[in-house]
This record gives C-alpha cells, sequence and structure tokens, in this order.
C-alpha cells in the first residue's frame, strides 16, 4: 500500500452549505487525519473546486480552505472544475509521480465530489477508503449513508494500514 490523503472542497464558499449541526466533529477528524500523514511522511493532496462559471475565483477568500483546516505554503494542491478530481485534472499524474496506488478520501460533499471522485479512483484502478466521520453534506444522514455504502473506516484502521 502506498497511500495518500485527498483533502477535498473544504472551502469558504461551500462550508455553509454543509449540515451545520455535523461540522464540528468532521472537521478535527480531518485535522487529525492530516496530522497522521505529515507524522507518516506520506503524500496530501488538497483539492480546491472552482466552478467555471459561478467560481469562486481563486484568488478570493470563497476560494480558500477554512480557516480551521491549515493548509501548508508547499502542500500539493489541484484545483478542479467537476465534481471528480481526476477529470481534466493532473491528480493522477501527481499521485504516479509519488508512487501512490491507495487513496484515503475525506472532505465534501460525501454525495456530491467526495463521491465523484471515488468513481474516478475506481475508473484509474486505485485502492481507495472512505475515513469515517471526515466527511460532510447538506444532510448528515446522507452523509452517514454515503459512509456506509462505501465502508468508511476509522482512525485506528487508518492508522494500522499506513504505518
Amino acid at each position: 500500500i502506498k497511500p495518500a490523503l485527498l483533502v477535498i472542497d473544504v472551502q469558504n464558499a461551500y462550508i455553509d452549505m454543509m449540515d451545520q449541526d455535523a461540522i464540528d466533529r468532521p472537521i478535527r477528524l480531518i485535522n487529525g487525519y492530516v496530522e497522521l500523514f505529515t507524522q507518516n511522511e506520506l503524500p496530501i493532496i488538497y483539492v480546491y473546486h472552482q466552478d467555471l462559471k459561478w467560481g469562486p475565483e481563486p484568488d478570493s477568500e470563497e476560494f480558500q480552505f477554512i480557516e480551521k483546516i491549515k493548509v501548508p505554503e508547499d502542500a500539493t494542491k489541484i484545483t478542479k472544475h467537476y465534481g471528480n478530481a481526476f477529470n481534466k485534472t493532473d491528480l493522477d499524474k501527481i499521485l504516479k509521480e509519488m508512487d501512490c496506488n491507495t487513496l484515503f478520501l475525506c472532505g465534501l460533499s460525501a454525495a456530491g465530489c467526495v463521491m465523484a471522485t471515488t468513481v474516478g479512483a475506481m475508473d484509474k484502478d486505485y485502492k481507495f477508503f472512505w475515513v469515517s466521520g471526515a466527511t460532510m453534506s447538506h444532510d448528515k444522514e446522507i452523509t452517514k449513508t454515503m459512509e456506509g455504502l462505501f465502508e468508511a473506516i476509522g482512525y485506528q484502521a487508518v492508522k494500522a494500514i499506513i504505518e
């Protein structure tokens, strides 16, 4: 297993669209997974969404990840214009250059871009895991359903796999 963590679309423009009663825990868990991957010197890729018609513009505050998730200046970042982070981006090329074959996915939206990127990962023959509790959507019940559908795994399982 050669893992990478994908942190998808946790941007200011979209966070208010998520179920506000169910965002604190996922944010804490995303930060926990980022720390785990950092400690193990494993790749983390921050994925940003920009709709070509509606934005947000890359130099705007809305485009940036929320303040509670620290994105290092030298972090690997990609900008996508479709739900699937593989669609018309360099994600596959970047992962191959990093020699990664297994993806751990988190972020938002569970029923949108995280799911679409999962399908993209399957199409490209990557192994993948959703990390339990670290996805969000506009409805916490939909998030729960999506995590069940993709058999999300918890922190201890992720830690055991990557260590």
